[in-house]
C-alpha cells in the first residue's frame, strides 16, 4: 500500500497581481513543500508585500488560463480556515496591536482573527489553555497580564508569534520578523524561529535583512520587480555577484556560525 505523498504548501504557476495600475507580480511561480524551511529575499517594492497578501488571500491574482494557485493542494479557502493551518507573523498586525490588551488577549485574537478580545467574542476554556499553552511554547508566560503598550518591540513581537501559532498550524508565514527591534530582540526572534523550524513546523521568511535567515533556513528565493530572480540552496543563491544584482550596490559577504551578513 502506497501512501500519497502530501501536496505542497504553496504552489504558485504564472501568477500576476495588480497593485492599482501596477503589475506587483509578474507570471510569478513558486512551489514550497509543507516542511520546508524557505527565504524569500528581495528589495523594499520588489513584490514581497503582494506575494504575502496574495498567499492570505488579501490580493487575488488576475485570471488567466495558465495561472493557478493553490494552497496544501486547495485552490479554494476559507480565510477563516486558511489561518488555522498557515500562521501569520506581519508587520500590518504588529502595527495594530499597540493598545491596551494584554499578551493572552492578543493570543486569544488569533481564533477570531481580531487584534484583541471584544464583546463579540466567545471564548470558551479550551482557546485560554491553547493561548496559555502557545504563550509556555515560547516561554512568555510572563506576558500573559501585560498589555501590549506595555511591552518591548521583542516581547510583542514573540507574543505575536505566539498568536500565530495558537491553532496548531502546518506552516509559519514571518514578513520581517525583526523590523524595527533593538539588537537583543533581534536575537531572540530569531532564537524562536530556530526553535520553531527544528520543532517540525514549515517556516516560510519574507525579509530584506540577510541577517534574518536562520541556519535552519536552506532555500531562499531572490526577489526583483515582482519576479523570481533566482531559486535554490542557500550556500548557490546567496553569493556576491546574485546579491549585488539583486539590491543594486556592490556588496560584501561573510557567513559565521550558519549566518549570513551584508555590508
Amino acid at each position: 500500500m502506497t501512501t500519497e505523498p502530501a501536496p505542497p504548501l504553496l504552489e504558485l504557476r504564472h501568477i500576476c497581481v495588480m497593485r492599482g495600475q501596477k503589475l506587483a507580480l509578474d507570471n510569478l511561480s513558486l512551489r514550497i513543500e509543507a516542511d520546508e524551511h524557505v527565504a524569500i529575499l528581495g528589495p523594499n517594492g520588489c513584490g514581497k508585500s503582494t506575494l504575502i497578501k496574495t498567499i492570505t488571500r488579501e490580493c487575488y491574482p488576475v485570471v488567466r488560463p495558465d495561472s493557478t494557485m493553490a494552497i496544501l493542494g486547495e485552490e479554494s479557502w476559507d480565510v477563516f480556515a486558511l489561518r488555522a493551518q498557515l500562521g501569520i507573523v506581519s508587520n500590518d498586525l504588529m502595527a495594530s496591536c499597540t493598545g491596551e490588551a494584554n499578551g493572552r488577549d492578543v493570543v486569544l485574537s488569533g481564533f477570531f482573527s481580531s487584534i484583541s478580545i471584544f464583546p463579540n467574542h466567545n471564548v470558551d476554556p479550551r482557546h485560554r489553555q491553547l493561548a496559555d499553552g502557545a504563550l509556555d511554547q515560547l516561554g512568555i508566560q510572563h506576558l500573559a497580564e501585560r498589555p501590549v503598550c506595555e511591552m518591548s518591540s521583542g516581547e510583542a513581537r514573540r507574543v505575536l508569534i505566539a498568536r500565530a501559532l495558537v491553532h496548531n498550524p502546518r506552516a509559519l508565514l514571518f514578513d520581517e520578523p525583526c523590523n524595527s527591534l533593538d539588537l537583543s530582540a533581534q536575537h531572540t526572534v530569531r532564537q524562536t524561529m530556530r526553535t520553531l523550524a527544528n520543532s517540525g513546523i514549515g517556516i516560510i521568511l519574507v525579509t530584506h535583512e540577510l541577517a534574518d535567515i536562520v541556519p535552519e533556513i536552506q532555500r531562499v528565493v531572490l526577489m526583483k520587480s515582482g519576479r523570481i530572480l533566482a531559486d535554490g540552496p542557500k550556500e548557490e543563491i546567496l553569493q556576491v555577484g546574485q546579491l549585488s544584482n539583486l539590491f543594486g550596490v556592490k556588496v560584501d559577504l561573510a557567513r559565521r556560525d550558519g549566518y549570513y551578513h551584508l555590508w
